[in-house]
């Protein structure tokens, strides 16, 4: 992590089968998350950020399962900026900035449209063993 997320003192992490599932219960979780730490349902990053977060859930569980049997959610969140990440244990590392004008881009497509329309960021971090990845979406509140 950046010494930019690093510093957000709030945490949580969820850990799910990657299974269709996890998006809800993800989703669920996010909501629940942020009203523990003060951000209304209302505020308008919220529902952009539960939109982006469903897609690459159900990025990771359609295209990473085959080799990883979890998906986990990091959430962190500071006066001024709420974070999350999505990890998988797949190698795969998609193109974030290429997928807005590939004609291909899907999901990713509006993930990046809605983190960027925000005034937000996106980053895939690699795990050390370069087996798995981290997508953080770092949104302003």
């Amino acid at each position: 992590m950046s010494s930019r997320l690093e510093a957000l003192p709030l945490r949580h992490v969820l850990t799910l089968p990657a299974m269709g599932s996890a998006v809800r219960i993800s989703r669920e979780t996010t909501e629940q998350v942020l009203t523990e730490w003060g951000v209304s349902g209302h505020h308008p990053v919220v529902a952009p950020a539960l939109l982006i977060l469903s897609e690459l859930v159900t990025n990771s569980v359609r295209h990473a399962a085959v080799l990883s049997p979890t998906v986990t959610v990091i959430y962190a969140a500071g006066p001024n900026t709420f974070a999350f990440a999505v990890h998988d244990r797949h190698p795969h590392k998609p193109r974030l900035f290429s997928a807005i004008t590939e004609a291909r881009g899907g999901g990713l497509c509006t993930v990046m449209e809605l983190t960027l329309g925000l005034g937000g960021s996106a980053v895939i971090r690699g795990d050390a063993d370069g087996k798995g990845k981290s997508i953080w979406i770092t949104l302003p509140l």
